[in-house]
């Protein structure tokens, strides 16, 4: 078993659950295939694999997070030897980093409270496209419109201090009825598919 987390920084980084991957490859075979390891919303990942030695590598733009590349400008592998389970996390270097996020609920208003420090900042660097609150009734929130139940959206343009953001959203009635949900913060990067999330968190009412 090849277990452990995406990470900044020892910090793990949520994504959505089942969209972000990278690669393992097994050279010296006479056909070469990848195994593709997913990454859970929470950062986590496991594999069950063969003894071996392995390279890992982050395709290009998979993930909201840059990944380092070569002399060559290639992205760059790392690599990976299997004997037995083995655990290690996978540091790599985000765009940003959703900061102080704080969640409440009052009355069926979520509220969510936050910054946003930008981590690349030279010539790698992008620009935020939107920050979104997501609510769902299940524990797996993401930017799937159709899994969410309210979500409130701030365009890049709107945001005035990336130090203090509030989005709000009205939970709506749920059938069958539930005394719970759950939320988290997204933020989308321009020119990436995949948004980083702030850590999910459980509202009761």
């Amino acid at each position: 078993m090849f277990e452990g987390r995406i990470v900044y920084q020892g910090e793990p980084i949520p994504v959505e659950s089942g969209q972000v991957a990278f690669e393992l490859w097994q050279p010296g075979f006479g056909k070469n295939g990848q195994i593709d390891v997913s990454i859970d919303q929470d950062g986590n990942f496991s594999s069950l694999l063969f003894d071996g030695n392995y390279k890992l590598i982050f395709a290009a733009n998979q993930g909201p997070f840059y990944w380092k590349r070569n002399s060559a400008g290639a992205v760059d592998t790392i690599a990976v030897n299997i004997s037995g389970n083995k655990t290690m996390d996978i540091e790599v270097t985000p765009y940003y980093m959703i900061r102080n996020a704080q969640i409440s609920n009052n009355e069926k208003v979520v509220t969510a409270t936050f910054s946003i420090e930008k981590i690349i900042t030279d010539a790698n660097a992008r620009n935020i496209e939107r920050v979104s609150l997501y609510i769902n009734k299940t524990q797996f929130v993401s930017g799937n419109g159709t899994q969410n139940i309210a979500k409130k959206d701030l365009a890049a343009g709107d945001i005035v201090n990336m130090n203090s953001i509030s989005l709000s959203a009205t939970i709506p009635d749920i059938v069958p009825i539930q005394n719970y949900v759950f939320a988290r913060i997204g933020l989308k990067i321009a020119g990436a598919d995949d948004m980083i999330f702030s850590p999910l968190q459980k509202l009761t009412y």
